[in-house]
């Protein structure tokens, strides 16, 4: 079953806020058998938002809108999809006492513009919304679906996974199964590995995808198989994983869909080790992105961010006169970073980084993108010189993944 996302709001096409709602929408309903096959985003325009459904619903049986259902006037959803299913507002006794009731568990005061939020379209079933004040519309017209659901991310995504995507499942018979196996590789080039893998793709049966997905040091190697018969695509799957595992052996990191951070994780966890960060050029992006996993206090104890070198003589005890020699962006420098974060932080492995993330700062010597990682435990230190991008952003974080790989590496 094939379904289209709209997404509407200046904010989108402006670029003042991301469209993170299509991206998760899109893996949920893969997840669950349905096939997107176009997301669009347009801006709080009527005729460009009727325009919009009525080139989904000629494509897909279900389209799913999101944003533009606030109490203000720029909010005109309800309103533009009123006039394209020819109906009318009609005032919602059941939809405002719900939102009366949030208001009132809130400490809020109702007022005209909440009020208006009960305002819903004749022709459409309400669906309430437990999780904010705007209600969710479902239309169903001429064998098809459109459904209207607040912009605010987890709104959005309480909806989904409670109402709409159940009735979805109940509504439409899956007569194609849809099975992902995604693995993370890294250590080769995205060329490389392609050229790698030719047999291995020329192979495949024509029911299955192979896509790649690169990502700063890492590829995600992801397969996808199409097919009638459930056993058959999961078992497909199975084994084209244990040939990739063979051919590419050394270079796969997770067998599984696992952001690094949650892969080091692990990795520490079940030696029982702990582990510390002395940051200059990341600015403290290693110790974010470690304790964005719940439970990492298991294992990550802190960071010294130590950005100025007087942070890094001070606390650190790096040497002053290798600072003066070396600057801070050598091995001589790195190393005694990592060798002081074990010191101060008493973990058993510490990450140091120190680099030109840019983009000023570089010399004929050091050019923009030099960057220095340590690695240290209590018996040894390692360390590499690397060579990034002119674009600060993807320094920052080319040297988070960089570091991380040196860390599984030795764990």
């Amino acid at each position: 079953m094939t379904v289209e996302i709209i997404t509407i709001g200046d904010e989108l096409l402006i670029g003042q806020v991301i469209d993170t709602n299509s991206a998760w929408m899109a893996k949920v309903l893969n997840d669950n058998g349905f096939q997107v096959i176009r997301k669009v985003a347009v801006g709080d325009d009527a005729d460009d938002i009727k325009k919009a459904i009525g080139d989904a619903r000629g494509k897909a049986p279900v389209v799913l809108v999101t944003g533009g259902l606030g109490p203000t006037r720029d909010d005109i959803t309800l309103k533009t999809l009123c006039e394209y299913f020819d109906t009318s507002l009609r005032f919602s006794e059941e939809v405002y006492a719900h939102i009366e009731r949030m208001f009132r568990e809130r400490g809020y005061r109702m007022n005209e513009l909440t009020r208006n939020q009960a305002m819903i379209p004749e022709k459409a079933t309400v669906i309430q919304n437990q999780a904010g004040t705007a209600p969710c519309t479902w239309f169903e017209q001429d064998g098809r679906i459109l459904v209207s659901m607040p912009g605010v991310p987890y709104e959005m995504k309480w909806l989904m996974e409670n109402e709409i995507v159940p009735r979805l499942k109940k509504k439409f018979h899956q007569d194609i199964y849809i099975k992902h196996q995604t693995c993370r590789v890294s250590g080769i080039p995205e060329a490389a590995l392609a050229i790698r893998l030719a047999d291995f793709e020329n192979n495949m049966p024509s029911f299955v995808k192979l896509a790649y997905l690169p990502q700063s040091g890492i590829i995600r190697l992801r397969l996808s198989a199409y097919s009638k018969d459930e056993k058959k695509a999961e078992e497909t799957i199975l084994a084209l994983r244990k040939q990739l595992k063979d051919i590419l052996k050394g270079h796969i990191i997770a067998e599984e869909d696992k952001n690094i951070e949650m892969i080091v994780g692990e990795r520490l966890r079940s030696k029982g080790l702990t582990i510390g960060t002395a940051e200059s050029c990341t600015g403290g992006s290693i110790a974010a992105l470690l304790t964005s996993v719940p439970g990492s206090s298991d294992y990550f104890l802190g960071s010294v961010v130590s950005y100025a070198n007087e942070v890094k003589r001070h606390v650190l005890g790096v040497s002053g006169s290798d600072l003066e020699q070396y600057g801070a962006v050598s091995r001589q420098v790195v190393e005694q970073m990592a060798q002081g974060a074990l010191r101060i932080l008493r973990c058993d492995y510490s990450i140091a980084t120190s680099g030109i993330a840019g983009p000023d700062g570089g010399t004929p010597g050091k050019p923009v993108g030099t960057v220095w990682i340590a690695i240290a435990n209590r018996n040894t230190v390692i360390s590499g010189e690397y060579h990034f991008t002119t674009v600060r952003e993807q320094n920052i974080q080319r040297t988070v993944n960089t570091s991380l790989l040196m860390l599984l590496d030795q764990l």
